[in-house]
C-alpha cells in the first residue's frame, strides 16, 4: 500500500540543486538503459526522439540516455549514439529539445565498451589483455590512455553544443572506466594499475578534460559501482575510496549501481538485496565521506522505497530504469500521490537475454506510442532485438568501415544474452 507521508513525498518533489549551479526539478530521475534506438550509424531516430519526449512529459527531472558513445571504434552495440564531430547536430539538437520538454534536463552518458565492445563491429580492448573462455581482448596502451580524455572532452562539448543539460560519465557496469577500477579486468602494473588510487587516475583525468571543454555551469555527472558483485572485482571498499577521489573533483552528482560482465567469475551477493533497491546501504557508507549529491539505482520497485530512501538521507535523487518503461509518466504519478506501483511481468523460464530483450523492445514501442499493443513474449523479444541488431550492424560497418580484426564479413550481431550479467536497475 502506498504510503501517505507527506513530508517524505514533498521531498521527492524537492529540485535538487548541483554544485554547477543546475537545478533538477524533483527527486525522479530515468537511469541510463541501453535504449539501442539509434540509426545504426551513430544517430538518434524519431523513435528515440519520441521515447525520451515521453518520459519529460511524465515528470521525471532528467532522463539519461544510455551507452553513448565517445568513439565509434569501441560500442556497446549497434543501436548506439556516437558523439563524435561528423554526427547529425540537427537530429542530436532535436533529441535534445524534445527531452527538455516540461521543465526536464536530458543528458547523454558518455561511454566507451572497453573489452567488452561489440565484436562484430569491433576489436574489443580493455585495460589489460584478457584471453578466457568468452571474452578475449587486446590491451590498451598508453598514447590510447592518454587520448581517453580529449574524446570524453569533445563528445561533452558537442552535448554541450547540441543543447543538453549536462553529460553522465560511464564508470560502471563493467565498461571501460568501470574496467580500469576493476581488479578483474585491470592488472596493469604502471600508473594506471595497482591501487584504487591509480586504477582511478584516468578517471580523475577524464573529469578534469570535460570539465575544462564545458566550464563551470555544465553538469558533468558519473555512475560508479559500488560493488562488481563478483569475486575478485570492484568491492564496496574500494568503491567508499572511488567516492572519496570523486569529492576532490568537480563532478556534480555521483550515480551508484553495480554489478558487471566477466565471464568464469564466481558470483557475489554482497552489497544487494533481492527484495529492495540492491546499494542502499552503500550509498548510506558513501553519504559519509562525500558532499557531492547522491543519485542511487537499483532494485527500486515502489514508491514507499523511493521516499523512504530520501527521507533517511541515503541518496539525493532516485534513479529509476524499468520502472519507468513499464509506466513513462510515473514520476507525475508518486509526486500527485496517485500511488500506482508497477505491476512487474513475470516469464517462465525466458532464454538467456530475454528478460533485458523484452525490455529493449518495450522501449521501442513506447517510442512509437503503441504499448498497449505490445505483446511479446521474451523469446520473441529477443528474436527481433537480434534481428534488428545484425541489420544495424551493417549500416554501422558502412557507416564507420568498423570491421572487428578477424571479424567475419557479414557476421551477424550476437543477441543481448552475449553481453548480460551486470545488475539492471
Amino acid at each position: 500500500m502506498c504510503s501517505r507521508n507527506h513530508d517524505a513525498n514533498d521531498l521527492a518533489a524537492q529540485p535538487l540543486d548541483l554544485p554547477c549551479g543546475v537545478r533538477l526539478k524533483n527527486r525522479l530521475i530515468k537511469s541510463a538503459m541501453s535504449d539501442s534506438l539509434g540509426d545504426g550509424a551513430g544517430n538518434p531516430t524519431e523513435t528515440q526522439m519520441r521515447l525520451y519526449e515521453r518520459w519529460a512529459e511524465g515528470g521525471a527531472a532528467l532522463t539519461l540516455i544510455g551507452e553513448v558513445q565517445t568513439s565509434a571504434h569501441y560500442p556497446e552495440k549497434p543501436g548506439n549514439l556516437v558523439l563524435v564531430p561528423d554526427a547529425d547536430l540537427p537530429a542530436l539538437q532535436a533529441l535534445a529539445r524534445r527531452g527538455s520538454a516540461n521543465g526536464a534536463h536530458i543528458w547523454p552518458q558518455l561511454g566507451h565498451a572497453g573489452a567488452l565492445a561489440h565484436r562484430p563491429i569491433s576489436t574489443p580492448k580493455g585495460p589489460s589483455p584478457l584471453d578466457i573462455e568468452g571474452l578475449q581482448c587486446g590491451g590498451i596502451s598508453l598514447r590510447e590512455i592518454g587520448e581517453l580524455p580529449r574524446s570524453y572532452a569533445q563528445a561533452a562539448a558537442l552535448a554541450q553544443k547540441a543543447g543538453f543539460g549536462g553529460v553522465q560519465i560511464h564508470a560502471g557496469h563493467g565498461f571501460l572506466l568501470s574496467q580500469f577500477l576493476s581488479p578483474l579486468f585491470n592488472f596493469r602494473t604502471d600508473g594506471y594499475g595497482g591501487a584504487v588510487q591509480r586504477r582511478f587516475r584516468v578517471i580523475g583525468e577524464v573529469i578534469d578534460a570535460v570539465r575544462h571543454a564545458v566550464g563551470s555551469a555544465f553538469a558533468i555527472g558519473i555512475k560508479i559501482n559500488a560493488t562488481d558483485m563478483l569475486e575478485g572485482g570492484l568491492t564496496p571498499e574500494d568503491a567508499i575510496e572511488v567516492v572519496k577521489l570523486l569529492d576532490r573533483t568537480s563532478i556534480d552528482i555521483i550515480d551508484i549501481s553495480g554489478g558487471t560482465y566477466f565471464p568464469g567469475a564466481a558470483s557475489s551477493s554482497e552489497g544487494t538485496s533481492s527484495s529492495g533497491p540492491y546499494f542502499i546501504e552503500f550509498a548510506r557508507r558513501a553519504r559519509k565521506v562525500t558532499t557531492i549529491p547522491i543519485m542511487l539505482t537499483g532494485g527500486f520497485k515502489t514508491r514507499d522505497q523511493a521516499v523512504e530512501a530520501l527521507a533517511d538521507g541515503a541518496a539525493d535523487a532516485i534513479g529509476l530504469a524499468r520502472t519507468m518503461v513499464l509506466n513513462p509518466s510515473l514520476a507525475d504519478a508518486w509526486l500527485n500521490g496517485e500511488c500506482p506501483d508497477p505491476e512487474f511481468p513475470t516469464f517462465n523460464a525466458p532464454p538467456p537475454g530475454g528478460v533485458t530483450a523484452w525490455y529493449s523492445m518495450r522501449l521501442t514501442a513506447l517510442g512509437e506510442d503503441n504499448e498497449d499493443e505490445f505483446d511479446l513474449s521474451a523469446a520473441d523479444a529477443l528474436h527481433a532485438y537480434d534481428a534488428r541488431d545484425a541489420k544495424r550492424c551493417e549500416t554501422w560497418r558502412g557507416r564507420f568501415n568498423q570491421l572487428a580484426e578477424g571479424g567475419r564479413a557479414g557476421a551477424c550481431c550476437t543477441g543481448v544474452s552475449g553481453q548480460s550479467g551486470s545488475v539492471r536497475p
